[in-house]
């Protein structure tokens, strides 16, 4: 029998410097068997709803679902691994550990014991065997970085992982880990997992000009500022009584209140322009980033999800992203803002091209 493949028009690129293709758009399963302070503000869509919206993810040609062993103690993974059973060749599986799973001496970080032990728990929960994408959530200063290189290696030479990289790690822990890979011939880091959106351009000033010397793809997660560029906010708007903010703000990056305003005044300009929400506009922006791979949208519901869905597949004008890089820009933190103000600084570095 001839399975029929429904045609898409998706655009996939490497993921960094690796050989890896992988969607400009990717799917957060962080709502999936939504549990504690934070996870059950996200969602908690069960494994019925997560099929569904695994479906319309890979009918639309986002083959590439991202989660993390700490996203509801591990309940994520799970509903995730169910969602795609079956149909574990037509997707990417991305996930992530070194956060605390529990109170136990070893139950936090990147050394030997916890990286293996994280990963198997991992494989379990996911019902697979392999890794498509695997990031430390955060650096793990205890533990030396050739210890955690070295383990990693391991594993891919295993085929448990394919692809390895970090999230939430400074510009020089990630070049120390790399310098480490390189001496030792270990596989290296391709990808980093970011927060940047039109309110949170921080990734930038230094995570972005190293993204491009030394091959590491931006997957970049909470696109629309941590739920503050939905359309549901403005100058005219405050928070609405019923928004998560309400309860997950501490838990996020921080977003002056001004910026914000700026910002989503010009997004509701673009975006009565181009006959688009809010949301699909700052999604659509951060797709023609320089060094992003792929953004990860969310969704409760599937109704989110199609709507974030149509934030590729257009363009916005070059005088639009004109409009939306003034609006969000602030004044760079030393050493960075002589090379943006100053002509002699900014000759011996000129910004990145798109």
């Amino acid at each position: 029998m001839t399975i029929q493949r429904k045609v898409t028009t998706m655009e996939y690129r490497n993921l960094g410097a690796s050989g890896l293709k992988v969607p400009v758009l990717s799917f957060g399963a962080g709502t999936f068997g939504g549990s504690g302070p934070l996870f059950s503000h996200w969602g908690t869509t069960d494994v019925e709803e997560a099929r569904r919206l695994v479906d319309i993810c890979v009918e639309a040609g986002v083959n590439l679902f991202d989660t993390a062993d700490v996203y509801s103690a591990g309940a994520s993974e799970e509903v995730l691994g169910q969602a795609i059973k079956g149909r574990r060749a037509d997707v990417l599986i991305s996930t992530k550990a070194s956060l605390p799973m529990g109170d136990g001496a070893n139950d936090w970080g990147s050394s030997r014991a916890r990286l293996i032990a994280s990963v198997e728990a991992a494989l379990k929960r996911l019902g697979t065997d392999h890794i498509d994408i695997f990031q430390l959530h955060a650096f793990d200063a205890s533990t030396p970085v050739e210890e955690v290189v070295a383990t990693l290696d391991r594993l891919v030479q295993d085929g448990k992982l394919r692809y390895i990289g970090v999230s939430n790690f400074s510009g020089w822990q990630i070049m120390k880990s790399l310098a480490a890979a390189d001496r030792h011939g270990w596989t290296r880091y391709v990808v980093n997992q970011v927060y940047y959106s039109l309110v949170g351009r921080d990734y930038e000033w230094d995570l972005m000009p190293l993204g491009q010397d030394q091959g590491l793809g931006a997957l970049v997660w909470s696109p629309l500022g941590w739920g503050r560029l939905t359309g549901k906010i403005s100058r005219s708007k405050p928070i609405p009584a019923g928004s998560r903010l309400h309860e997950t703000a501490d838990f996020g990056p921080p977003v002056d209140t001004e910026l914000l305003y700026r910002v989503v005044d010009v997004l509701e300009e673009v975006a009565a322009e181009a006959e688009k929400t809010v949301p699909q506009v700052a999604i659509n922006w951060l797709v023609g980033r320089p060094t992003v791979s792929s953004v990860i949208i969310g969704a409760r519901n599937e109704e989110q999800l199609r709507q974030n869905l149509g934030s590729v597949g257009w363009s916005l004008t070059a005088e639009q992203i004109a409009r939306l890089d003034q609006a969000s820009a602030v004044t760079a933190p030393y050493p960075h803002f002589p090379y943006r103000r100053q002509e002699g600084f900014a000759r011996l570095n000129p910004p990145i091209a798109g």
